[in-house]
């Protein structure tokens, strides 16, 4: 069993009124590692660490140049153990390991890491110049201070990252704290920070459940707070931070829309809605989540995915060809397994999957697909996160629309049309902040990524990111 403890000032760190929590392989059950659930007196000293760290300028007064190399060498670092982080991330998720954990997980977060180095040294928007009579204007870009930075469980380390890359290329100190349940790939992060030269207090890491979120949202030495999590989550933290006025950093809840004309390929439909209602198991903000068919298709694309789904292999994490994994938790499948009952006692019908599967251990739901409901129905205004797909029809374009912005969250969109005026059209009226046309779910380093209405706001990923870590100062010159 691995043994972890708290990572503070590039070093492991005893816990000061923190307790052992364990943690769980959610494709088994059995116990995989202890780590510490921090108390308040070890998120103040993490807390300190970064205040120090930041005031002393080991890292916010370093030049660009050097803040980017230690970056580029954390990613070399990280692809030279890429293999072990994705081993510890699939036992500590569930997440097949060779098509989730290494084959998509840590090359995008190798990738990321590679981005905000080249992203540290980006001089876009430093400007100089006489706007009054008299004076010279100098616009300075200022990192914002110490940061508090809660990750979710759905992706660990990758989320780590997309953290920890734009502050640490803005300048910022963090204190970064996990999910409670998926911990171990963030904190055997730290040595790597250690060895990429990154100074001590730069980065610290602390394990632990609501009340280390907490006592870090409130502490007074963070100046923001960045969280991917969910909205009822990000509501609370805005009610904290506004008693010190800190600044906030939201990626929440996501009820993606897959919307399909009759003039689009099947096939196609039926591969990417399988995969990307499935991925990672379905446990993912973009995930596919409501399919709209215009009427005169729905018939056969509704056949289509539902012999796509059939076709999804569930499985442990090391298991030959396996694609989709366990749920996270015994409460996670308790969630989705609820949502399908209810929906199929409001009238719904359940075209494939709306079961728990007998694996021997672990927490597994059946790929599922459920039709007949209505748009306000729970299951297709509420969040699942797990590997459900709706599937509804539409008549015209503005009807597509209506039922596409027709929910309370606004991450991210698809439309599927071979019609380009008609996919500009709709892509402009969809209120979320990314919008796939004919494909749905890829990302990448450069392009931003955040919502719109209750999905939160701020930007994961691109030069956005950055940017959300930095305060703009005028400094103003008599000449």
């Amino acid at each position: 069993m691995k043994q972890f403890k708290l990572w503070i000032n590039n070093a492991w760190a005893d816990p000061i009124d923190g307790k052992v929590m364990r943690i769980e392989d959610p494709a088994t059950g059995n116990i995989i590692a202890e780590v510490i659930d921090a108390g308040r007196a070890d998120v103040n000293a993490a807390v300190q660490a970064a205040h120090t760290a930041f005031y002393d300028g080991r890292w916010s007064r370093l030049t660009p140049k050097e803040r980017s190399l230690a970056l580029w060498k954390l990613a070399d670092l990280l692809d030279a153990h890429k293999e072990e982080f994705a081993r510890a991330e699939s036992d500590n998720t569930g997440k097949p390991y060779s098509f989730v954990s290494l084959g998509a997980d840590m090359p995008f977060a190798i990738d990321n890491l590679r981005y905000f180095s080249a992203a540290a040294r980006d001089t876009h928007g430093n400007n100089a110049g006489e706007y009054a009579a008299g004076y010279t204007s100098i616009f300075r870009k200022e990192p914002v201070g110490v940061v508090g930075q809660i990750a979710p469980w759905n992706y660990p380390l990758m989320m780590a990252i997309w953290k920890i890359g734009p502050a640490l290329a803005a300048g910022c100190t963090i204190v970064l704290k996990p999910a409670p349940g998926t911990p171990i790939s963030t904190l055997m992060l730290g040595e790597l920070i250690a060895e990429a030269g990154i100074p001590e207090g730069v980065v610290n890491i602390i394990s632990g459940g609501n009340d280390a979120g907490q006592a870090l949202v409130e502490h007074p030495y963070v100046r923001m707070v960045s969280l991917t999590g969910s909205t009822a989550t990000g509501k609370k933290i805005m009610r904290t931070a506004a008693d010190t006025l800190k600044r906030v950093h939201l990626e929440l809840g996501g009820k993606a829309p897959f919307i399909v004309f009759d003039d689009t390929d099947v096939a196609s439909v039926a591969a990417i809605a399988s995969l990307t209602s499935t991925f990672n198991t379905g446990q993912d903000c973009t995930a596919a989540t409501r399919l709209y068919v215009q009427k005169g298709a729905a018939k056969d694309v509704t056949e289509a995915v539902v012999e796509a789904m059939r076709g999804v292999k569930v499985g442990r994490q090391y298991e030959d060809d396996v694609v989709m994994g366990p749920l996270i938790s015994g409460v996670q499948l308790e969630r989705v397994s609820s949502f399908v009952d209810r929906a199929r006692a409001a009238g719904g019908k359940v075209l494939i999957g709306g079961e728990k599967l007998d694996m021997g251990g672990g927490y597994f739901y059946a790929p599922t697909v459920v039709v007949e409901q209505d748009q306000q129905a729970e299951i297709i205004q509420s969040e699942v996160f797990g590997p459900v797909l709706t599937i509804s029809e539409f008549e015209s374009d503005d009807d597509a629309v209506r039922l596409g912005n027709n929910v309370l969250y606004g991450l991210a969109a698809s439309l599927w049309t071979n019609d380009i005026g008609r996919a500009m059209r709709i892509s402009r009226d969809l209120e979320f902040g990314t919008v796939w046309i004919n494909d749905h779910i890829p990302l990448t380093s450069e392009t931003p990524h955040g919502g719109f209405k209750q999905s939160g706001f701020g930007k994961d990923l691109s030069a956005e990111a950055v940017n959300d870590y930095r305060i703009t100062k005028h400094v103003m010159i008599k000449l």
